[in-house]
């Protein structure tokens, strides 16, 4: 067995979560701004997340259900899923975003298994609180290790890809690491560089 793992916003989804939800909200600015900051290194995810995450406080469950569900993935997403899946690949997903996203990507695009946040509501709006198992800049790489243990897969069996800094904890522990359109502070790290937006191209290097 072999194991895959990949960060699910601006990896296997065209662009970030909280985004999409801020956008209807008019709260797009200030969050992206925070979310740039946080993938590009400057400041901690923990804060940056929790920040978003408070923005957003009284956005409508309903709408923020509908909008994850209907999220843009990457070209190629499904396909190199598929494929890695027929080579001998557990593909899971790691996202520093959220289960109301990452759940009904998992039904589309079949990864195994997926860990991420929980977005807290109360009476049908978001809270502006948020807890879950991806909450800190080195929660990928403490996941992973538990994975390859558990799966019984070595660092020279696991693919890793992302795109931001909070996925650096993960590079730590794999063989392959690719930065897909990443960020410098990524890109820096990584043994495989794909700068096009067709995560097929991963296949190229297995």
């Amino acid at each position: 067995m072999k194991l895959a793992v990949f960060d699910f916003d601006s990896t296997l989804m065209e662009g970030e979560t909280l985004e999409f939800i801020a956008r209807e909200y008019n709260m797009e600015l200030p969050v992206k701004q925070i979310t740039h900051d946080a993938m590009s290194g400057i400041i901690d995810f923990f804060e940056s997340l929790t920040k978003r995450v408070a923005l957003l406080k009284g956005a409508k469950e309903e709408t923020v259900t509908e909008i994850c569900a209907n999220l843009p993935y990457t070209k190629g997403a499904k396909e190199t899923i598929s494929e890695l899946k027929k080579m001998g690949y557990k593909v899971v997903c790691f996202s520093g975003g959220f289960e109301t996203a990452t759940i009904p990507a998992q039904r589309i695009l079949e990864y195994d298994a997926q860990f991420s946040n929980i977005l807290h509501f109360k009476n049908g709006e978001m809270t502006g609180f948020v807890g879950g198992e991806m909450m800190f800049s080195d929660s990928k790489g403490k996941m992973l290790r538990r994975l390859q243990l558990l799966l019984n897969v070595s660092e020279e069996e696991t693919l890793t890809v992302g795109d931001g800094a909070n996925d650096l904890s993960m590079f730590k522990y794999a063989g392959k690491r690719v930065a897909f359109c990443a960020k410098p502070i990524l890109k820096a790290y990584a043994n495989i560089i794909v700068n096009n937006k067709d995560l097929t191209e991963i296949l190229n290097y297995l």
